[in-house]
């Protein structure tokens, strides 16, 4: 049976375990990861192969380096330096229901 908590040396929420810990404690890593936010770096040999995050972040990872998002991105700062911008809270909202739509759709069975 594996031990409660997994002891880990780094105070800091990334943190650095070998392929073979991390596999005999994939449950609880995945645990940590969604109830605290934490992040995990996987070695073999020392050598980093892989990390745990949290699925939000890594959907937002996924969509950044999607080139039509890009280009929004690089079409949104030219506009933002030629002074056409919107109020902060317009673009709170905004994102507030884009948030709970994406939620939404991904509680769906």
């Amino acid at each position: 049976m594996p031990p409660k908590t997994l002891p880990l040396k780094s105070p800091s929420k990334i943190h650095r375990l070998p392929m073979t810990q991390a596999r005999n404690h994939l449950g609880e890593l995945v645990r940590r990861v969604d109830l605290n936010g934490e992040y995990f770096i996987f070695e073999k040999d020392g050598i980093p192969v892989a990390g745990l995050m949290n699925i939000e972040e890594f959907e937002d990872y996924l969509e950044l380096r999607d080139p039509k998002v890009q280009a929004q991105i690089q079409k949104s700062h030219r506009a933002y330096r030629a002074g056409k911008s919107r109020p902060a809270e317009m673009l709170l909202e905004e994102l507030k229901k884009e948030k709970r739509a994406k939620t939404a759709r991904r509680q769906k069975p």
